[in-house]
């Protein structure tokens, strides 16, 4: 029987004796605090893995500063898993820590490798770890949806088989008192394979993850014993070698965890601002028209009655107030078509259309026109107007005819309403209308938001190299 090679990533856990009965149905408040602080943790996690992909394409070594981060990362993970929800094996709280501590119950360490493959850092995250995937999948929930696409089975795919194991610990520990060994032994040995998995993938080691089951709270002996020849008494296995020692972060106290946090967290920023401004400068660049408008694609609405009646635009205040949507929006038009008729389009004070109205049958869109449903539409019963739209008198913009007709607005202090009819006052209304408007200060938001971003990316990139630096 030949050896099995040492893992690099090893996973222990100890079960407490005496757990107690009901403790663990509150464990989901109790573990909050360190939920919240995981959450910022990974976020980390995640931009030092990218960090750590780039060093290791060009030098072929992990960041040793990084390295040690994100092994606390798992390290702190596991230790909450096994007090909550992922083990319930202790009822011991988990330190806020990233370091290993000899009186923890759950023990994780890492191996730093020397030198990793450049080639293989580019494919084992997304390509070679992908049956790996779809078994961790099944363990933590979610794998499910691998393999069935019916929507009656997606509460299932919440469920793995971790959570069901540790559940059933639960109802046991309720019970009984005690927690099922053989249960114990099982839910680690899984954990312990989605730690591999999670080490291969994260770029921590190039150790292919065995397809291996390896049971028990302690990690199993990587030397294996010859079979034992018929009629011969076999020797007692060799004393373990001394393991070497856990890779705990050293000088990884709370000022330096937040500060390498808040640094990621500022790279995550500007990496959003720099797309938000990117996407702006697109816009800006690429989908205006002719003459300069950002205009939406025709929208068909439909009024049973004799008008179709926009929300009101609300313009307040006086100077700078004023000139806001002016300086923000710019110039608004708003351009409609009747497939069978003369259509008419009008932009008035809302209290001047809302008296021409009265009386009418009209409908208001109240909600998104481009919703699941459909614009919806707020509908008031009455009759055709008694004077055509064209000579009402009350429109600041306004235009009539055959084919697409459209106004040009300019925005005031004031409450504005536009209204399409067809030009003789006739129902039903049912337009194709676009909308669109200048927009200068999108070129302005973009740079600003660009500038921004790589102000902030320059800072966020120099804090982490602060904050990486080793003590």
């Amino acid at each position: 029987m030949m050896s099995s090679p040492r893992c690099p990533a090893r996973l222990d856990a100890s079960l407490q004796p005496r757990l107690s009965r009901w403790l663990w149905l509150v464990k989901w408040l109790l573990a909050i605090p360190h939920f919240v602080v995981l959450a910022f943790l990974w976020l980390a996690f995640l931009v030092l893995s990218v960090v750590a992909l780039v060093a290791i394409v060009v030098t072929g070594r992990y960041p040793r500063a990084a390295f040690d981060f994100n092994v606390g990362v798992l390290r702190w993970t596991w230790r909450v898993a096994y007090y909550a929800y992922g083990g319930l094996g202790t009822d011991q709280y988990p330190p806020f820590t990233l370091a290993e501590r000899a009186d923890d119950a759950a023990h994780l360490d890492v191996d730093y490798p020397e030198r990793l493959s450049r080639g293989l850092a580019l494919v084992k995250w997304w390509l070679l770890a992908i049956p790996h995937y779809v078994v961790v999948g099944f363990f933590l929930g979610g794998g499910w949806y691998v393999v069935s696409g019916s929507d009656d089975d997606r509460r299932m795919g919440a469920w793995g088989l971790i959570q069901v194991l540790v559940l059933i610990a639960g109802v046991a520990l309720l019970f009984t008192g005690r927690y099922p060994r053989g249960i114990h032994d099982l839910v680690v040995g899984l954990n312990r394979w989605v730690l591999r998995v999670t080490a291969y993938a994260c770029l921590m080691t190039d150790q292919y993850p065995p397809f291996r089951l390896d049971l028990g709270g302690s990690e199993p002996d990587p030397g294996g014993a010859l079979a034992p020849e018929p009629g011969r008494v076999p020797s007692p296995p060799p004393a373990a070698p001394p393991t070497a020692p856990p890779s705990a972060p050293r000088g990884w106290g709370a000022g330096r965890v937040v500060a390498v946090v808040a640094a990621c967290l500022a790279l995550l920023a500007a990496l959003g601002l720099i797309a938000a401004g990117t996407t702006a400068l697109v816009v800006d660049r690429s989908a205006r028209d002719a003459d300069g408008y950002l205009t939406t694609s025709a929208i068909h609405l439909r009024a049973p009655g004799h008008a179709l009646v926009s929300e009101d635009l609300e313009i307040e205040g006086a100077g700078a107030a004023v000139e806001l949507p002016e300086r923000l929006v710019g110039d608004v038009r708003v351009s409609a078509r009747l497939d069978d008729g003369e259509v008419f389009i009008g932009i008035a004070e809302s209290d001047a259309a809302a008296a021409y109205l009265a009386g009418v049958g009209h409908s208001s869109v109240t909600g998104p026109v481009d919703g699941e449903d459909g614009p919806v539409y707020d509908v008031t019963a009455g009759g055709p107007p008694s004077v055509l739209p064209e000579k009402a008198g009350i429109w600041r913009e306004s235009a009539a005819g055959s084919r697409r007709q459209q106004v040009t607005f300019t925005p005031r202090e004031g409450s504005w309403t536009v209204v399409v009819m067809r030009a003789d006052g006739a129902a039903p209304v049912e337009p194709s209308v676009t909308a669109g408007a200048t927009l200068p200060v999108l070129d302005d938001l973009a740079a600003g938001l660009l500038v921004g971003g790589l102000v902030l990316l320059a800072g966020g990139g120099v804090a982490l190299l602060l904050a990486l630096r080793r003590p």
